[in-house]
């Protein structure tokens, strides 16, 4: 099985407004430095929170890339020239810019709040010959699945109404009990985790909050979760049909 681990240590690091916004970058820009590069459709991953006071991420442009953004914690306020309003998003929201052929927008992260924002290549080659498109979605929008000892969340996949152009992509968040797990792994997939909440034990390594890691290569993947702990996962190609821009580069 391909199990790799990347730990906060091994994450790139980012920062706006001398402090006021900080950033923990699984996946980073190359000039960033950190351990994990592109792949998949995968472009960007960063786990982004404010330590104080509310701060602004001004207006600044897009083009091609589905920027997906994910309320862990708190509020947002989001401001994009499609909509030309600022627009507030609370936990549990997501929003998806399908930037096209190009969008501007700033964001506002609340005092003490927390989000993802993910970049994913829907195949440039088509998406900068679009017109830009942007969609909201309330947590209540999302169908929560039981499966006794877990249950998850589907933000994108079968029963989601959140659309995106991004080839076989499937995002969930799953709520796990104390005890043993088991994940199916797609064929011809790769599997991304970041634990948001407490900590699990894989391959008899102790894996805290803030780790990201990958699986592909293996028909599942069992760990033991010795809390209740929260675990956000991306589905995605091991190879897109298409080239993407990191292949491209």
């Amino acid at each position: 099985m391909s199990i790799s681990i990347y730990t906060k240590e091994n994450q790139a690091d980012g920062n706006f407004n001398y402090g006021e916004i900080l950033e923990k970058k699984p996946i980073g820009f190359p000039q960033d430095g950190g351990k994990l590069k592109p792949y998949s459709n995968l472009f960007y991953w960063a786990h982004a929170w404010t330590p104080g006071t509310k701060s602004t991420i001004g207006l600044h442009p897009h083009q091609g890339f589905e920027i997906c953004s994910f309320v862990l914690k708190g509020n947002i306020n989001h401001f994009d020239t499609k909509q030309n309003k600022w627009i507030p998003l609370k936990q549990g929201d997501v929003q998806i810019i399908r930037s096209g052929n190009g969008i501007s927008h700033a964001e506002e992260i609340d005092d003490n709040s927390e989000i993802f924002q993910i970049w994913f290549d829907p195949d440039l080659s088509k998406s900068l010959k679009k017109e830009a498109t942007y969609d909201d979605y309330s947590s209540k929008d999302f169908k929560l699945i039981d499966k006794g000892n877990r249950s998850f969340k589907v933000i994108v996949g079968e029963g989601s109404p959140m659309h995106m152009d991004s080839e076989n992509v499937c995002i969930n968040e799953h709520y796990l009990s104390e005890g043993n797990h088991s994940f199916d792994i797609g064929k011809d997939l790769i599997h991304s985790y970041f634990i948001i909440d407490g900590e699990i034990l894989l391959d008899n390594k102790k894996l805290e909050r803030g780790t990201f890691f990958t699986v592909s290569s293996k028909n599942e993947v069992v760990f033991e979760s010795p809390e209740k702990t929260k675990v956000f996962e991306i589905i995605s190609p091991l190879n897109p049909t298409y080239r993407t821009y990191s292949q491209l580069r």
